[in-house]
């Protein structure tokens, strides 16, 4: 099967308490169709006592079997709490993008993206100057009298 493939029947389950395990979402979600792997992501911390992060992803064999759990589950009850369950996404790139920790402008196609030429670069200080040139009036000038209150006479 294709990651395409994969992640199309691909569930994400959250809302999860720490007493729902493995066996429990299998339970759970085996009436919608076979169940090829089930995933609850450890917490990244190693000083954790918790079984898992809180969220969980189950994969079906079809994406019909997926669609259908999300359509029976979301916000269902398990344990107490109100599930989310929605289509999984794919995961992000760890290079990429704010959790990154590369620097952006050194990440690849960056500087592709965004660089200025040195054309552009000259034309827009010209333009800065052209613009200065033009507005060598005092900002002050006209605001005579606007520090008296109130109606004036002429």
């Amino acid at each position: 099967m294709t990651d395409a493939a994969r992640l199309k029947s691909t569930i994400y389950v959250g809302g999860l308490t720490n007493d729902v395990n493995e066996r429990i979402l299998s339970d759970a979600f085996i009436p919608f169709g076979e169940i090829v792997e089930i995933s609850l992501p450890k917490p990244e911390l190693p000083s954790s006592n918790d079984p898992h992060r809180g969220f969980g992803y189950v994969e079906f064999e079809t994406t019909q079997d997926a669609k259908e759990a999300i359509d029976n589950m979301d916000q269902s009850e398990l344990f107490g709490r109100v599930i989310k369950v929605a289509a999984a996404k794919p995961q992000k790139d760890a290079n990429a993008g704010l959790g990154s920790k590369t620097a952006v402008w050194e990440q690849e196609g960056y500087l592709a993206k965004y660089a200025v030429s040195e054309e552009d670069r000259m034309a827009a200080e010209q333009s800065r100057v052209n613009d200065a040139e033009k507005n060598t009036m005092d900002p002050m000038q006209g605001l005579e009298g606007l520090d008296v209150e109130g109606p004036q006479e002429q």
